[in-house]
Formats: C-alpha cells, structure tokens, sequence
C-alpha cells in the first residue's frame, strides 16, 4: 500500500515537532510548512520543505498539491509578527483549507482547545472556533482535536515551584489531565488513520490544581507550601488586563485564568506522567546553570 503524503503546517511548534516525527515514525510522506529557510535545521528526516506564510495566499500557493493529509497546529502562539488572532488562528488556517479543497486533499485535522466550543467569548477561542465552523462546513473530511492542556504549559507551576512556594486561585481543587506533546501527537495520527470527526485528549492521570503543585514543589525538593488567593483576585486580573493591554498579552491571560475556574477533564491517553517531566525539566535545569 502506498503511503499517504502529508502536509504538516505550524511544524515548528511544540505539538508539530513530535506529529513529524510520529508521522515519519509509521511510514508516510511529509511535507512541513516553514516560514524561513533556517527552520529546516529542526528536521532530520522530512521530504519535503514550503516554505511560506499561511497569512499569505500567494506565498502558500499550492502547498498542499499532491498532498493527501492535511494536520494544522498553526496559532499566534507560535507566530508573532504584528498578527492577530483573526490573521493567524482564523484566516491562515482558512487560507490552508482553500489550499486544501483546491487541491482535493483527502482530509484536514486541526488542533484546537478542551472547551474552545464553549469558550467562544474568550479572544484565544473567538478566531478559533470560527475556523472550526469552516472546517466542518467544507467539502472535506474534518478531525477537530480538541487536546487539554500541554505538560508544557504547566512549567507556570514549576517556575514558581522553584520559589518553593506555589499560588493557587480558589481552593485548588478543579481538576485537569495534562498530556505531553509526544503521547498527543500519536492520538492526533490515530485518529486521522481512524476518521474521527471530533475528541478531546487528555493524559492519563486527572490531577487537582493542588496534586500539581505539590508534584512541582516536591520535583525542586522543596516543603509543600501552597498559598490560596480569592477567586476575585482572578476575576479583577482578567479585568485589569482586558482594560490595559493588547488582545495578544491579553488573550493567553484571560484563556488560562478561565481555564483555572472549571474542571478541565479530556479523554485519557498516553502514558507519559507529569511527575516524570517535572523531574527531568529541573535536572536539565540543574545541568544548564
């Protein structure tokens, strides 16, 4: 059988990195998308480099010819440059979908947020979730991903670990089941192979904003000294920095301080423990000072 050929678009990014290598890893042609010619050192063993902007059409023509499988990370997380949220996680990943469909690509996968769908009035999910209302209503198969939050994301924990103490807003009880980007990006290729329309992703084990902290406290060998702030202090921060600064400094604050005051439970999978990358993360840290 003839393996599908595969574009990766936001490769760069945390989550793209290890979808190149899961993809490599089980046979299929990849072709990543880069915006310039130094980002080519980040791969190793891909077949194909386009080099483009996905917020211009013209210097992404016909990135996807001859492409069957189409997998997007790309959000203004990974690219700056001035852009919107409306520019990059809205119109960029539109103008690779018309790539797409005018290329008659098979299927397009694209990574949003646990809770994106509900979270519209957040200005991280508002660009977002319009372009999974396009996706879903174009003349294509459609994989939403919908991945809770990254082991990455929880270094904030680490970092203020390393204080030895950790603040927490409310009583710390709300739950979460991070993932790490490898075990991520396996299930992202399981179930494009599957042809699943929809699914949240989450790690294996559900912890308490509490259990975090006490794993990152505890990665650092500090005592576990866990400090409580009042969810108003929450809410007024969300305030303070939608009245003060940009939608770009903004948005990532107001996503993470929202995502902190509900339960945050994805589908379980995996098998990588965040104990486990606390403690590596602080012996690299150890090593690099």
């Amino acid at each position: 059988m003839i393996a599908k050929r595969v574009l990766v678009a936001g490769a760069t990014g945390y989550l793209g990195q290890y979808l190149v290598k899961e993809l490599k890893k089980r046979g299929y042609w990849v072709r990543v998308l880069i915006r310039k010619e130094s980002q080519k050192e980040k791969f190793d063993n891909v077949d194909d480099f386009y080099i483009g902007q996905v917020t211009e059409p013209s210097s992404s023509k016909d990135v996807a010819k001859n492409i069957d499988w189409i997998f997007s990370t790309i959000g203004i997380t990974r690219q700056k440059d001035g852009m919107t949220y409306m520019n990059v996680d809205y119109q960029g990943n539109l103008n690779l979908l018309k790539e797409a469909l005018k290329n008659k690509a098979a299927a397009f996968q694209y990574i949003s947020a646990i809770n994106g769908d509900r979270l519209r009035h957040l200005k991280i999910f508002e660009a977002k979730e319009k372009f999974v209302d396009e996706l879903k209503n174009a003349a294509i198969s459609h994989s939403v991903i919908r991945p809770n939050g990254f082991f990455s994301d929880m270094k904030d924990f680490l970092d203020m670990a390393r204080g030895g103490r950790v603040y927490l807003f409310g009583e710390g009880n709300l739950q979460l089941n991070p993932i790490h980007g490898e075990d991520l990006a396996k299930v992202c290729v399981d179930k494009m192979e599957t042809g699943e329309t929809e699914t949240t992703v989450g790690g294996p084990d559900i912890l308490s904003h509490n259990e975090i902290a006490a794993l990152a406290l505890k990665a650092w060998g500090k005592p576990i000294k866990i400090s409580h702030l009042p969810d108003w202090t929450r809410r007024l921060t969300i305030q303070l920095t939608r009245t003060f600064t940009s939608s770009k400094t903004y948005g990532p604050i107001e996503f993470f301080l929202t995502a902190m005051a509900c339960d945050n439970i994805a589908n379980q999978y995996g098998n990588k423990r965040l104990e486990d990358f606390f403690s590596s993360e602080v012996k690299r840290i150890k090593a690099n000072n």
